[in-house]
């Protein structure tokens, strides 16, 4: 974002921008909304579906030895117990009894450390230091209204969404609507790899959502209840898990990079600590990019060891069906898993904010999205110049015979000027204007929205040759 947009917060700049031109729109508005839930407008839904596109082109089409599937939402119940989520998937919940504000404890404990500037808990009044695991919470500020003695003890707090299948509400059919795309892959991975007959390594892509009841989602969509996930795990011989995480770290980097067209320097590579790494993880990487509240998460890849095998293994009873059997070398064992995991949602965020931009034309202040053309949801726009003298029927026909092979834009209202700048703020990379030449020569101009220019005046029957062209750029 320009540097004149600091004294702004960017989010709240991106999520009005979003709202007013149909990317992301609050939910059930009409109604009140109800917290952190989004529906995605007729621009949004055309991004999502570009990123995921292209992901997928560069995750299953790039590589032989990776297949897709799409598993159900709901799985069974053991699933969960099998992958740690029943008894592990939990936070700390601390609630004010002043404000009625809610927390997780370890962020309350990160911002009474973070407002004192301190590397270590704050002391107790009797001049104790506070205990991480146990920090008496009743002790510290409330972050919201700043009162003391006003906030409960921590409670665990399962991020499952639990629901029934049947017409009863019993326990025994009490199901979970799934936290992650990845079991599902896992679970599958016997029977996908025998009927697609690969060999490890190979690897299982899944785009699809998922469900988590947060504490405190926020940050417009890069926290939500319900998000979508891009995930592929990627099995390989023991052993051979280290060469597979260098190789899928720096394919993923790139992919924000140099697909997508997140800029370099908002972007960075992270490995976890020790202290960091999931209980399943031998090594972990995250590829962030740098929100104005700093650098978070946008994709993860991990090292998961056969964690996930074995435990589905045990659980199921099936511990050799979940083997991979090799005929040439009559070896039996449990892959080891490198996976890849990318937050669409997030990734559509951290890709909308830094494409976003403000300059001076005309004295004017513009607001223009540089989205990469691949991710822009319109790739061109056309317009007639004026709406008669036969403009209007030119300008709609090159619409028609382009319009099933891009997403194209029609608008003939208003002046030239006011239209060129809704599809600047729209990140609409190419407009095509009709004017009183083209019935002269059949030649139309083309202005980019980065430069402004309007370097060349094609012939109409050339122009998907260069939308094509411009797209494989």
């Amino acid at each position: 974002m320009a540097a004149k947009n600091k004294e702004r917060n960017p989010m709240e700049v991106i999520t009005a921008l979003a709202k007013r031109r149909g990317f992301v729109m609050p939910t059930s508005e009409i109604y009140g909304g109800i917290g952190s839930s989004y529906d995605y407008g007729p621009l949004g839904i055309e991004m999502k579906r570009k990123i995921a596109d292209l992901w997928w082109k560069e995750m299953v089409r790039k590589h032989e030895n990776i297949v897709g599937i799409d598993s159900s939402i709901i799985y069974h119940p053991r699933t969960w117990e099998a992958s740690g989520h029943v008894d592990g998937f939990v936070d700390s919940m601390v609630d004010c009894k002043k404000c009625k504000s809610r927390f997780k404890a370890e962020d309350l404990v990160e911002h009474v450390k973070k407002a004192k500037g301190l590397n270590e808990l704050p002391l107790t009044p009797d001049g104790e230091n506070l205990d991480p695991d146990n920090p008496g919470y009743a002790q510290l500020p409330c972050p919201k209204c700043g009162n003391r003695d006003t906030l409960t003890e921590p409670r665990n707090f399962n991020l499952m969404f639990k629901t029934h299948v049947g017409p009863l509400e019993e326990a025994a059919d009490k199901v979970f609507l799934r936290p992650e795309t990845a079991q599902g892959i896992y679970v599958d991975y016997p029977q996908v790899q025998t009927v697609s007959r690969l060999r490890p390594p190979f690897g299982i892509a899944q785009i699809g959502k998922a469900f988590r009841n947060e504490i405190t989602p926020g940050n417009f969509i890069f926290r939500t209840r319900e998000f979508e996930q891009m995930e592929m795990q990627y099995f390989v011989k023991p052993g051979d898990e280290d060469e597979a995480m260098e190789y899928w770290k720096e394919e993923r980097l790139g992919f924000w990079r140099d697909v997508i067209g997140i800029q370099g320097d908002n972007l960075r590579l992270r490995e976890h600590g020790p202290t960091e790494l999931a209980h399943y993880a031998k090594a972990a990487w995250d590829i962030e990019y740098k929100f104005h509240f700093g650098f978070s998460e946008i994709e993860g890849v991990h090292n998961r060891t056969d964690y996930d095998l074995k435990r589905h293994a045990e659980f199921s009873g099936r511990e050799k069906d979940l083997q991979y059997f090799d005929d040439q070398t009559r070896e039996r064992y449990l892959p080891y898993i490198v996976e890849t995991s990318a937050g669409l949602n997030r990734g559509m965020l951290a890709t909308l904010l830094d494409a976003y931009c403000e300059d001076e034309v005309d004295g004017q202040t513009r607001v223009v999205l540089k989205l990469d053309p691949k991710v822009a949801p319109t790739t061109a726009a056309i317009f007639p110049l004026t709406k008669k003298d036969g403009l209007p029927e030119i300008a709609r026909k090159i619409y028609d015979d382009l319009k099933l092979d891009f997403n194209v834009f029609y608008d003939q209202q208003g002046n030239i000027g006011r239209r060129y700048r809704r599809q600047d703020e729209a990140g609409t990379p190419f407009c095509f204007t009709v004017d009183h030449q083209t019935l002269e020569d059949n030649t139309v101009t083309i202005r980019d929205r980065d430069t402004l220019d309007q370097p060349e005046r094609p012939k109409i029957d050339a122009l998907p040759g260069i939308l094509a062209e411009k797209l494989r750029n």
